[in-house]
Formats: C-alpha cells, sequence, structure tokens
C-alpha cells in the first residue's frame, strides 16, 4: 500500500489489484462502473454537491466516492461491503488491528459470507493540550483532505476524544471479476436495508459501498481471546526461548481462522513480519484449497481468503480438501513444506478442524513434529477434545509417531525418519514434544461449533479463494473483465512436462479426458523430465514437490501434441514448470455456466448425466496404515 501525497485530491482513489493502474483512462472506466451499479441499486444516490450530510447523524459526503465520519471511543462502525479507510485524526480498531492517524489506508473487506467487520474507536490518550489547540491539531490534518466547508462541518461537534474517518469506494480487480458472476454479484451487498434501530441505514456510506448493520452480528474477540493474543504478542516480543511457534487448534467452526487474523494484526504492529504454516488443505487462507503452504506475512489481513491471495514462498499441492484418503503423504508434504522455516520470525501453525479418531492422531503427530512451543487450543462448552497438555502429548501415539513412553529416547523420535533427518530435526527443533505453554480459549459467540449454523457452505468459500486466485488473470487488461475462454492460452508439448492424477487411478487411454478441463498444480520435480516420443509423460507416484502455482487446461490438441493451459504465473516462472498435477479440487462451476460468446449447449456442461450408472463416479482410495499401537 503506498503513502498517500499529502496534496487535495480531485477525486476517489481506486484501487486495482494486481497490476495497479493509475492513468485517467482506468480511473474513468471504474468510476463509470461504480456509478451503473450503484444506479441499478434501489437506495437512491445522494447529490455529490460539497458536503453532503446524511439526514440523521452520520457519514458527511466529500465528493464523489469519499466521505468522512467521525466516531466517539467504543462506539462501532459495523457494516458488509468494501472501503478504503484512512484515520485522519485519532485512532480506531479494526480485527485487532489499531490504525492511527497519519498512516497509509488500509482497504477493508466485509463480505456476506462471513461475520461483519467492525470499525471501533479507540479512546486517546490524555494529551496535555487545550481544546482550542486540539481543534487547531485537527484541523491541519484534515487540510489536506477536505475543503474548508466540510473542515466546518466535521468539527462543528468536534471532541478531543473523538477519531475522524475518511471512506473511500474501493474498486478491487478480484473482487470486480468475482461479481461478475451471478452467484456472487451481491456478496458485498447492492440494497440499502430498511431503517431499523439497531442499523440505521446511511445514504451516504451506501452511496460508498458500506451497508451499515448490526453492531451486535460483527466480529468480536472475547476477553480471554484477547488476553491470550497479548500473551503471545509478549513472547513474540521476547524471545526467551527462540521465535515462539504458535499452533492453534479445535473442532470445526470455532473461530480458529477468525483468531489467526486478529492475532496475525496484532504481531504486525510489533514484528515486520510473520510467517504462516497453513495446513488447513479445506479452508486455507491465502492460496487455493487443497495446499500446505509457507507464506511470509508482511501486511495486515483486513478480508476473507478470496480477497487475500497471496505468493507463499513454499507451497505442495495435496489436491485433496481433506487428508482422510491419504494421511501419510499429508505428513510427509508437511515435514517437506517445515524445513524451509528458518526460525528467524514467529511461526503461527493453522491447523484442520478435523480432531476426532485419525484426525485426532494427525494433530498429535503435528505437534510431534513441529514442537510448538505454545499450543492455542480453541473449544466450546460442549467440547469432547481433550486438553493437549503437555504430559498428555509426551504420552500419546499419533497416527505415524510413538508416545516417549513408548519411545527409547527421551526426546522426539519419528518412526519413519532415518537417523540423520532425525539429527537435523533436533537441531532444528531444539523444544522435546511437549514441552510447550497450553492456552485454552472457549468459543462463546452464537453458534459456535454448529456447523449447521455457517453463514456460507465450505465449497462457496472454496470457489470464491479459486475465482480470487484466477482474477490475477486480468491484470492483461484491467478495464474490462475477460471471460477465461477469450483468453490467449500457453502451448506447452506434451513431452515438456509431466502429468500426474493424484486423487484416482486412471487408465493411460483416458488420462487426456482426465486433465481437459481441469484445475492443475504447476510443480517443479528434481527428476528430468524426458521421453523419446511425442507423448505424455505419466508419473506412477504421487511426487512431493514445489508447487510454483495454479492453471487451467483449457484444452488439449492431441493433433500437435499440446497442453493449452491459462494461468497468471509469469513467462520466467512457467519455464522452471516440469510437472502438472490434477487433485480433486474442480474448477468453481460459476465459470462452466456462464461463457459469454457461446451458442446453444455450453462446452463442458451437461444435465443429463447419471451417477446410478455402475462405474460412473470416482473410485475411493482408502491409503490408511494403522500402525501396530493402534491395532
Amino acid at each position: 500500500m503506498k503513502q498517500r501525497p499529502a496534496t487535495a485530491r480531485p477525486g476517489p482513489v481506486y484501487k486495482i489489484r494486481p497490476g495497479k493502474s493509475g492513468s485517467v483512462k482506468n480511473r474513468h472506466a471504474l468510476s463509470e462502473r461504480c456509478k451503473l451499479a450503484a444506479a441499478s441499486s434501489e437506495a437512491p444516490r445522494p447529490s455529490t454537491s460539497a458536503c453532503q450530510e446524511s439526514p440523521e447523524p452520520g457519514a458527511l459526503l466529500v465528493e464523489e466516492g469519499v466521505c468522512v465520519t467521525v466516531l466517539q471511543p467504543g462506539e462501532k462502525l459495523a457494516f458488509v461491503g468494501k472501503c478504503v479507510l484512512t484515520c485522519l485524526y485519532g485512532s480506531v480498531r479494526v480485527l485487532g488491528l489499531t490504525i492511527k492517524s497519519s498512516e497509509v489506508p488500509y482497504e477493508l473487506f466485509s463480505p456476506k459470507t462471513h461475520a461483519p467487520l467492525a470499525i471501533e474507536g479507540v479512546k486517546q490518550k490524555k494529551k496535555c493540550k487545550t481544546r482550542k489547540e486540539v481543534r487547531a491539531e485537527a484541523r491541519v490534518r484534515l487540510r489536506a483532505y477536505l475543503s474548508v466547508d466540510c473542515r466546518r462541518k466535521v468539527l462543528k461537534n468536534f471532541k478531543p476524544s473523538c477519531s475522524i474517518l475518511l471512506l473511500e469506494r474501493l474498486e478491487d480487480t478480484a473482487v470486480n471479476y468475482i461479481l461478475s458472476h451471478p452467484e456472487y454479484a451481491r456478496i458485498f451487498g447492492t440494497k440499502l436495508k430498511k431503517n431499523t434501530d439497531s442499523a440505521p441505514s446511511d445514504p451516504v456510506l451506501h452511496s460508498i459501498g458500506v451497508h451499515l448493520c448490526d453492531p451486535e452480528t460483527a466480529v468480536t474477540i472475547s476477553a480471554d481471546a484477547a488476553s491470550a493474543a497479548q500473551q503471545l504478542v509478549s513472547a513474540c516480543l521476547e524471545e526467551d526461548n527462540g521465535c515462539p511457534v504458535i499452533l492453534v487448534c479445535g473442532p470445526k467452526d470455532v473461530g480458529k481462522s477468525t483468531y489467526n487474523r486478529y492475532l496475525i494484526n496484532q504481531l504486525l504492529q510489533h514484528i515486520p513480519c510473520i510467517e504462516y504454516l497453513d495446513c488447513d488443505l479445506g479452508q486455507t487462507e491465502f492460496t487455493p484449497p487443497g495446499c500446505i503452504s509457507l507464506i511470509s506475512i508482511t501486511k495486515p489481513v483486513l478480508g476473507p481468503p478470496f480477497t487475500q491471495q497471496r505468493d507463499p514462498h513454499k507451497m505442495v499441492y495435496f489436491g485433496e480438501t481433506s487428508c482422510e484418503q491419504d494421511m501419510e503423504r499429508f505428513i510427509e508434504s508437511v515435514k517437506y513444506i517445515i524445513t524451509s522455516y528458518k526460525r528467524d520470525q514467529p511461526l503461527i501453525i493453522n491447523t484442520m478442524g478435523w480432531v476426532r479418531g485419525f484426525g485426532l492422531l494427525l494433530l498429535i503427530d503435528l505437534i510431534h513434529l513441529l514442537s510448538p512451543s505454545h499450543i492455542v487450543q480453541m473449544s466450546t462448552r460442549d467440547s469432547v477434545m481433550e486438553p493437549l497438555t503437555p504430559q498428555y502429548i509426551k504420552n500419546t501415539a499419533g497416527f505415524m509417531t510413538k508416545a516417549q513412553s513408548q519411545a527409547q529416547r527421551k526426546s522426539r523420535s519419528l518412526e519413519f525418519l532415518d537417523e540423520e533427518e532425525l539429527d537435523y530435526s533436533e537441531q532444528l527443533y531444539p523444544r522435546a514434544p511437549g514441552d510447550h505453554h497450553l492456552i485454552q480459549i472457549e468459543s462463546n459467540f452464537t453458534g459456535a461449533g454448529d456447523t449447521d449454523n455457517m453463514l456460507c457452505h465450505n465449497w462457496i468459500l472454496r470457489d470464491l479463494a479459486m475465482l480470487g486466485y484466477i482474477s490475477k488473470l486480468q491484470q492483461f487488461d484491467p478495464d474490462q473483465i475477460i471471460p477465461l475462454n477469450g483468453l490467449l492460452p500457453y502451448e506447452v508439448p506434451f513431452n515438456k512436462v509431466a502429468l500426474r492424477v493424484m486423487h484416482a487411478d486412471v487408465a493411460p487411454s483416458h488420462i487426456m479426458y482426465s486433465a481437459n478441463a481441469s484445475w492443475v498444480g504447476l510443480c517443479h520435480i528434481l527428476d528430468d523430465i524426458h521421453s523419446q516420443s511425442n507423448g505424455p509423460v505419466l508419473l506412477t507416484q504421487v511426487p512431493i514437490c514445489d508447487c510454483l502455482g495454479f492453471g487451467i487446461i483449457r484444452g488439449v490438441n492431441m493433433a500437435k501434441k499440446v497442453y493449452h493451459i491459462l494461468s497468471p504465473l509469469p513467462p520466467e516462472t512457467l519455464r522452471v514448470v516440469n510437472c502438472l498435477l490434477i487433485g480433486n479440487i474442480s474448477i468453481p462451476h460459476s465459470i462452466f455456466k456462464h461463457q459469454p460468446g457461446v451458442e446453444g449447449d455450453l462446452p463442458y456442461v451437461t444435465t443429463e448425466y447419471d451417477f446410478s450408472i455402475y462405474g460412473s463416479g470416482k473410485l475411493k482410495l482408502n491409503r490408511h496404515l494403522k500402525r501396530r499401537e493402534h491395532l
């Protein structure tokens, strides 16, 4: 995010990602789209005259797409929508991040698929200044952003404890691409809700894409969770025993992802960078689903995963939303990823919500393997999960690891590691398993742990994350949204890359049918890929290797023996790719169902398929391998 120049601006600031462009042409095109979208909504647009006030005390319209509002200490502005927030005076808090005045603007994303974000006014420290001096200071800070009339109206009821915010309409390439699909056109809200006592309507805020809602429905962090976060921040600052390794675990829908975002935002106020190991295949935070990744986080997280797609520096494409069918490969993949962690920054580990049966055994394996210094165990009142105390971890075997009482060594012992690898692991992680600090948090928000009370189904969130990644293809022309069938693909010869379907056994004669119109991991393996013929190179086993990104096999040309692949990866990265991995992650159906310019039947779409026919579905493979101690 770039620092705004301290000069008056002629119009609203539009954010373009990726490939930001500030040209007059781009801004004009985006402005026109915003006007058309707002005109189609039910809410009347306020006049664009200078300093248009809301009918009720609230936001003040500065100009088209820009408004200013004032918050009292403790007052919350909960909303659905998206905007750019700049704090002009005082300070506010959003999802654990304290935003002070004179700082860079922040992009906020609050869709209907998640609990609303809330902007909360923070109580200011008492200053040894008179009221007149405080008003003069506020006036100086407002001068670069507001006209004289606007400054007068804002300062009319100004109090030294107030926070003054500048909110601007946000145009984002990823969000615009997602909104172009009819299924998701209203996830940020387009209708102005009727006036209620708990969530009064504000046409000025509505005009910039911010729709007020009841603060009681917003994301809330309990006092225990906030206290635990402060404890972890202190541990990261002190570093008494090296950089802390924090593992967050618990059942499904107890708020692990929200707590991770809160903790990240808290830490980034004191530390420039945080490492994040994502082991949750079904609900990844910064990558498309089905991945295990290690990411360096340097910017706050103020939105859901589909607005926060980032490039990891180490990633393995597992190809499933659950590791239930191949748990050994999951552990091996985590082990492969964690070797890239240098222990020079705090590490946060995100885990799956599968904590029963084999899922609990896998969690214990992760604890034995990663040796966290802190375990944050989230639960509900009805949770039956055993507390992961140091003594419990020491005396409990995992799926692939032994309990300390069963092992001959007192330190960590992995059954699948040879002696050389074990020595390296001890050097990388000096702590023994079970030598950790347990922090227990009880989630008490409405619907905690109840999967039937979810705001949005998990498959929808996965589709949105994939659409967020695919939107990077729009960087070539940010002025308009180009459908995938209108983009020029790369041609990749059969004999230049190896191919493997990971989730099912496919006969070689049918492999190209599986590859066509598939979501594919673009990977690099160490083996040399060369074929005597022009035919495809097929791998006999699933490799554990670096995944550099993703693409879509748009078509297979059997005459020229090439794959047609769409990918946002730059050519210099694509030259390193020598392996294509196809998993059980499907391209979002919304892409297939809406193909502009196609007459008649849509390609790849049928309504006549009969799953009752024997052999019509894929064969499920169970690769569980029980150890002796579990028999």
